[in-house]
């Protein structure tokens, strides 16, 4: 391949062997037209749509193929319901384990089913209730102290101390993250949650929750 002089500031470009670029790329792009007829066109631009069109499906579903949650009922944007949503994962989660009354709070906070993610707990709202009571019963002391509170569409995220019940939380309590998803109506139906005890040490100084 010959080498490509770049000649002066706005002259034309040439190789080494004196041979104009320019009129070398204007061949180049002229075949390429050529060669673009008007059903290759409309070929081409077929993909193109289909391809756009691909994209924006494929970011309204989750990799299972189902529609993702900003396209469900359940999904709020307004600060009234997020506010609500709040308010009533606070008052499940607060009720069920520092007011120790599980019933209640799936009475008033329970929606139509409860999808549990937590490996040591079964579903439903029965084993939501059975395993308060067993924890509560076995460590009186168990507290949560709700820090952090963020709602988006269906779901509302806590950021928690858990203290008290040492064998479980240790003797600084554990921090805790728990993921919530609600109803249209508001009402909890699915929960994920995360658990780690508080370091004794910390490199910043900095609380963990």
């Amino acid at each position: 391949m010959p080498a490509v002089d770049l000649g002066e500031e706005g002259g034309p470009v040439t190789d080494r062997e004196g041979g104009k670029m320019d009129t070398r790329l204007k061949a180049m792009a002229g075949g390429a037209l050529k060669m673009m007829t008007p059903s290759r066109l409309i070929a081409a631009v077929a993909v193109l749509v289909a391809a756009l069109s691909f994209g924006v499906a494929h970011a309204n579903t989750d990799r299972s193929g189902a529609p993702t949650r900003a396209g469900s009922k359940a999904c709020v944007h307004g600060t009234a319901l997020l506010e609500r949503n709040k308010r009533n994962v606070v008052g499940y989660y607060t009720t069920a384990f520092n007011d120790k009354n599980p019933e209640l709070a799936v009475r008033l906070y329970g929606g139509s089913q409860y999808i549990q993610h937590n490996p040591l707990a079964a579903n439903g709202f029965a084993a939501f209730i059975g395993f308060v009571n067993s924890f509560t019963a076995a460590f009186p002391d168990a507290h949560i102290d709700i820090r952090r509170v963020i709602a988006e569409c269906d779901l509302v995220v806590t950021h928690s101390l858990a203290t008290g019940a040492v064998p479980v939380y240790g003797p600084l309590g554990s921090k805790v993250v728990d993921i919530f998803r609600l109803d249209e109506n508001g009402k909890i139906v699915e929960h994920w949650d995360v658990l780690a005890r508080i370091s004794p040490t910390s490199a910043n100084g900095n609380p963990e929750v």
